[in-house]
């Protein structure tokens, strides 16, 4: 049995949140660069441009990279042989999220209660999702996601009967109806099977999954090619200003389901889909 100490991971969450809210993923931000070459529209390529140089901004200052800094979602991945001693793992990971928010100047945007709607001050509480695995490792994914994008995702429960031209058709008209909301270039998480709830953070999961990285099942990498090629079809352009760069990425998860269901969600991200992860 391994021990890692609460005050340990409080200080890895504090550091990643201003990490991912500052740094973007390196694929995403060469991504971001490379659009300019791909994109027609004059204004688009300007729009482009202005982006990367936010990216410069960001880093070059250390300052947040967009003015929404977020709800902090955090991945957890505990190995079974581990010990958290010292306090409770999930109050270590508030205090994290408190500190890196507060020490680090990010916006903080939650409030306590969905109808009252009164800031908590310091950005919590976070959303936690947490997965079991084998060894002594623990890894930490802090995903904040800000609401212009979160605003325009969707979840639709088909039945079986629905075909792959379906489920892409769909998540194409997601993106089609939030069009300039998401600020895009979008990025695209997509969640098909499990059941309700769980379609919805396979969505979560693939947003965040790193822009390199295709489902490795060649039916679901192809998917993820044919969407993104059909959403650059839209015209939307960069951050709606019309052009052939609408989205930056599609990325599918999928899971087992039911008989009788298949659920599919689509989890919304804007050009600033933000991750950094650390392993103790």
């Amino acid at each position: 049995m391994r021990e890692i100490d609460a005050a340990e991971i409080e200080q890895i969450v504090r550091d990643l949140c201003i990490k991912a809210n500052i740094y973007l993923p390196e694929s995403l931000e060469q991504c971001i660069r490379c659009s300019a070459e791909k994109e027609e529209s004059p204004t688009g390529k300007e729009v482009l441009s202005d982006l990367a140089k936010n990216i410069d901004v960001a880093k070059e200052k250390h300052i947040a990279v967009c003015q929404d800094t977020g709800m902090a979602v955090i991945f957890l991945e505990i190995g079974q042989d581990v010990h958290i001693v010292g306090g409770g793992l999930y109050d270590a990971i508030n205090r994290g999220v408190s500190r890196g928010y507060t020490e680090g100047y990010l916006r903080c945007s939650i409030v306590g209660d969905p109808i009252e709607r009164v800031n908590t001050g310091d950005n919590t509480p976070a959303v936690i999702h947490t997965v079991i695995t084998e060894g002594d490792k623990l890894r930490i994914d802090v995903c904040p996601k800000g609401f212009g994008s979160e605003n325009m995702s969707a979840l639709k429960m088909f039945t079986p009967s629905a075909t792959v031209s379906d489920i892409e058709d769909f998540v194409v008209s997601v993106a089609a109806q939030a069009g300039s909301n998401p600020c895009p270039p979008m990025v695209l998480g997509v969640g098909i099977g499990g059941n309700f709830e769980h379609c919805a953070y396979l969505a979560k999961k693939a947003l965040c999954r790193d822009i390199s990285i295709k489902n490795p099942k060649k039916l679901y990498a192809d998917m993820e090619q044919r969407i993104l090629e059909k959403v650059n079809k839209l015209g939307i352009g960069p951050q709606g200003f019309g052009g052939r760069v609408t989205a930056l990425n599609v990325a599918i998860e999928e899971a087992p389901t039911h008989i009788a269901g298949l659920p599919v969600a689509v989890n919304m991200g804007c050009h600033v889909t933000r991750h950094a992860s650390a392993e103790v």
